[in-house]
């Protein structure tokens, strides 16, 4: 595979999401499909919600067109099935609500239906579990990781800047290190895609994704990074997404430790409170973009060989990263 298919994939996946996002943009206000402001939310004005319409159906047919010309696992066709899925239900429950059992047996299905045909990979945890241990662990991380990439996308630019920083900093990797597979065309395509939405998204954003791009889009992330650890790059499918990770975990964490019902919709991440306490939208994202791009090249010096360095490194940047947030909210508390 040469970098100037490579390129050429990446432009079209660019310009295709681009392109379409803007027509789906203009569907969306036809309908009135709405995200209206409440006490939760980050934003002031009604905003079209849908954008993960463009997202998902540019990157689904890319994706698989990657699957039949090249060196793909045999789980990614399973996975685009799984994303599908998701994307249905999803829009299903951006127009409608539906309850969480719902949204859950469908996640559910859609992992299972995607390890299912990971059987004879490599396992995801390096061999230090059983098997069937491995896949359990997987699963559970899995969907965890779908969920959280859903309750992170809560301000403008969040989710796309995210899946673009994961699926480039994989694809870099993966040229640089000369990885087998098909993760470089599978990260930059996804890459592609998230900057085409952002081209709407970025603050002031024209429109937000919804669980109709969050929800797959947290799928498909999920299974290229394990997909990356089953290869034996399990420190770099921890730092890519280590803020991610970090923030949404914490947040749960600190939200069972109050007793409170951990499936009802907040405002207490990091980044939320951030922005409640007087940071733009703006100035969250580039904080969290410039972090992003210290864990890719952290990420990569773990590919090259220094994996505990890397996850050290990744832990101080996060920590910095989430006291610049916090600081930020003390002082405009204080002030």
């Amino acid at each position: 595979m040469t970098w100037t298919w490579l390129a050429v994939a990446f432009l079209i996946v660019l310009a295709a999401t681009g392109m379409t996002t803007g027509l789906v943009l203009r569907l969306l206000r036809r309908h009135a499909i709405l995200d209206h402001p409440n006490h939760r939310s980050n934003h002031a004005v009604p905003t079209p919600r849908g954008g993960g319409l463009a997202v998902i159906g540019i990157l689904l047919p890319a994706w698989t067109i990657i699957a039949l010309g090249t060196d793909a696992s045999p789980a990614l066709a399973a996975v685009l099935v799984g994303a599908l899925l998701l994307a249905a239900v999803s829009w299903i429950d951006d127009l409608r609500r539906l309850g969480p059992a719902v949204r859950f047996a469908a996640q559910l299905v859609a992992v299972i239906l995607g390890l299912a045909m990971m059987g004879g990979a490599e396992p995801v945890f390096q061999g230090y579990l059983p098997l069937w241990l491995d896949h359990l662990a997987a699963a559970l991380l899995w969907l965890w990781f779908v969920n959280l990439f859903n309750f992170m996308d809560g301000i403008d630019g969040m989710a796309g800047t995210e899946a673009a920083c994961i699926g480039g900093g994989v694809a870099l990797i993966a040229l640089i290190t000369s990885w087998p597979g098909a993760a470089a065309p599978l990260g930059l395509t996804l890459a592609a895609a998230a900057i085409g939405f952002l081209l709407w998204n970025w603050p002031p954003a024209k429109l937000f994704l919804g669980d109709v791009g969050s929800v797959p889009l947290g799928y498909l992330l999920g299974w290229l990074l394990l997909e990356v650890s089953a290869s034996g790059a399990w420190a770099v499918a921890l730092i890519l997404p280590a803020y991610y990770l970090t923030d949404a975990t914490w947040t749960l964490l600190r939200r069972l430790s109050r007793g409170e019902r951990i499936f009802e919709p907040h405002a207490q991440h990091f980044y939320q409170q951030a922005v409640r306490n007087g940071l733009g939208h703006a100035q969250v994202m580039r904080a969290v973009l410039i972090a992003n791009l210290v864990l890719i090249l952290l990420a990569l010096g773990a590919a090259r060989g220094e994996p505990v360095a890397g996850v050290l490194g990744a832990a101080a940047t996060v920590a910095l990263l989430l006291r610049y947030l916090s600081r930020e909210r003390r002082a405009e508390a204080a002030s």
